[in-house]
């Protein structure tokens, strides 16, 4: 069995940000010379997520929204976090959307769903942050 490893750097100049990582997802696999196994893909900082989804612009305008009203940045004095931060909320976006995801890997290709994506979910953005990308297989 082989495997691969590859760290995507982000600065995201926002505070939150959906951006689709599958191209670069799938250049990692071509590096990795991997054609059977599996891909994982992981956010490895506590305020920002990976997950799959469908590239659509009003999908991410939504869920913004709706994870807005789940837990709102301001008032920032609502958190017993945010004593001395102001990121408790995007703490609790990262837990409701995700911190990987795992895709097959079949005939060198990632094995998607119709429509699916990976994505990259900034919610404290504004810093430099990191995505694991490990592959292992034959």
């Amino acid at each position: 069995m082989k495997s691969y490893r590859k760290e995507l750097w982000f600065e995201v100049p926002t505070r939150r940000a959906f951006i689709n990582i599958t191209p670069q997802v799938e250049q990692c696999l071509r590096k990795s010379a991997i054609t059977e196994g599996l891909v994982l893909v992981n956010a490895m900082h506590i305020t920002a997520s990976v997950f799959i989804n469908d590239d659509e612009s009003g999908l991410h305008h939504d869920y913004d929204e709706w994870l807005e009203r789940l837990a709102p940045h301001e008032p920032v004095s609502r958190y017993r976090h945010n004593v001395g931060e102001d990121n408790a909320d995007a703490h609790m976006k990262r837990q409701i959307m995700g911190r990987e995801v795992v895709v097959a890997v079949t005939e060198g290709r990632l094995d998607f769903g119709t429509w699916e994506q990976i994505f990259y979910g900034e919610f404290d953005g504004r810093r430099k942050k990191r995505v694991l990308v490990k592959i292992i297989g034959e």
